[in-house]
């Protein structure tokens, strides 16, 4: 996968639906460990509710990971939907947990699927959106003298200056798109870039451009 949509906050909703409250946690993770961190800590909170369902999706070493539990509710009720809300808007590194607290009525499978979703969904579309690209990140090394135009060139070429070391010379960290990496390093080979040194630091997933859901 070389570019998903993720969240940039945790958020939560709430809906009762036949006097069962359904309460949506979402928060966003890098990685199983921290997905199934959270999925624990809510279930502690939540710990007198009947069911705590969870789905979510997470990259690692460049393959997605999904899981998805019903705990105790029918078979295909509860996580399987929370997940496909998940799959079909290309949300990744985002764990998913709903809280249902059982209001005496039953609900049915139809009726259990739908309430389960929509809980998650308005939960996703209380979130800031993320999108995330393929990205490399570097350090770079120039003279004081050349520090405006350096802030200049990474302005008007969308790369972004993550922090800036006012040592004996100025060490830049900066991250940029995967595919503006080659352009970077021949403007540094042409001098049109006035740079001591540069060492690349890792490839990982960046920040595009981020949207409100409306």
């Amino acid at each position: 996968m070389d570019k998903f949509i993720t969240i940039l906050n945790d958020e939560s909703a709430e809906i009762v639906e036949k006097k069962s409250k359904f309460i949506a946690n979402i928060f966003y993770v890098e990685n199983v460990e921290q997905a199934e961190e959270k999925i624990r800590s809510v279930k502690k909170k939540y710990y007198d509710a009947k069911h705590n369902c969870i789905a979510y999706r997470v990259i690692e070493d460049g393959k997605v990971i999904e899981r998805a539990s019903d705990d105790g509710e029918p078979s295909g009720t509860a996580g399987g939907p929370i997940l496909n809300i998940l799959q079909k808007n290309n949300l990744c590194n985002i764990v998913v947990v709903v809280t249902r607290y059982f209001g005496g009525i039953l609900l049915g499978t139809g009726g259990l699927v739908r309430a389960y979703s929509e809980a998650a969904q308005q939960a996703i579309e209380k979130c800031m959106l993320a999108y995330k690209v393929e990205g490399v990140e570097l350090d770079v090394k120039i003279d004081y003298s050349n520090l405006d135009i350096f802030k200049y060139y990474c302005k008007n070429n969308k790369i972004k200056i993550i922090n800036i070391e006012y040592m004996e010379d100025v060490i830049i960290k900066i991250e940029m798109e995967k595919n503006r990496k080659n352009i970077f390093l021949e403007d540094i080979e042409t001098k049109t870039l006035n740079i001591k040194e540069y060492q690349v630091l890792q490839d990982r997933f960046i920040n595009k451009t981020v949207e409100k859901n409306k």
